[in-house]
């Protein structure tokens, strides 16, 4: 019984020609160069363990996302519209331009989460005491309870996310995270 054989890709063919042409003879093309590399999966390798800090933090961050996102999917809430309730509902009276750097967002992203959110009554706007062309921005009753709502599907994600911790455990890595982001805030 024969067995198959793909037919060589354009470059392996380029390079079994480049090599044919240098040496006068035709080279077998490398069989370790025309299988592709895996990456490994989160967890092992570089993305495990042996990984740099600062790629292993983006890592888990965007795992933990791209995870709320799903969680947040049945109240009709995406990650950055939850995120912008909760720091108005922490810091009410914020501007949009403060409530988009304490949410980690851009002044244009949170312009159209603040529209839509005062569109759908969840928040409305006051003009600041002092500065009258200011606009700041509080939770309405319907808002309050919009944010309760996600907020339920976050409790239970977060639960997961400390899973297996304990209280100690979760409180150092909640003191190191905290204390990661002051630290390299300004530098």
């Amino acid at each position: 019984m024969r067995k198959k054989t793909r037919p060589p890709s354009v470059a392996q063919r380029g390079k079994a020609q480049h090599a044919k042409a240098a040496t006068g003879r035709r080279r077998a093309p490398d069989p370790v160069a025309a299988v592709p590399a895996r990456p490994p999966s989160p967890g092992q390798g570089k993305r495990g363990e042996d990984g740099h800090l600062a790629y292993l933090l983006r890592q888990a961050q965007a795992a933990t996302r791209l995870s709320l996102e799903r969680a947040l999917a049945s109240t009709g809430f995406t990650h950055p519209q939850f995120v912008v309730l909760t720091m108005l509902k922490a810091y009410p009276g914020l501007s949009g331009a403060d409530c988009a750097r304490v949410a980690l967002l851009t002044p244009q992203t949170v312009n159209v989460i603040i529209g839509n959110l005062e569109r759908d009554g969840a928040i409305r706007r006051a003009p600041h005491p002092v500065h009258g062309r200011v606009l700041q921005w509080r939770l309405t009753r319907r808002g309050l309870a919009l944010l309760a709502k996600a907020r339920r599907q976050a409790t239970t994600h977060e639960r997961r996310l400390a899973g297996g911790l304990k209280p100690r455990e979760l409180v150092t890595i909640r003191r190191w995270l905290a204390r990661l982001a002051a630290d390299l805030h300004g530098a």
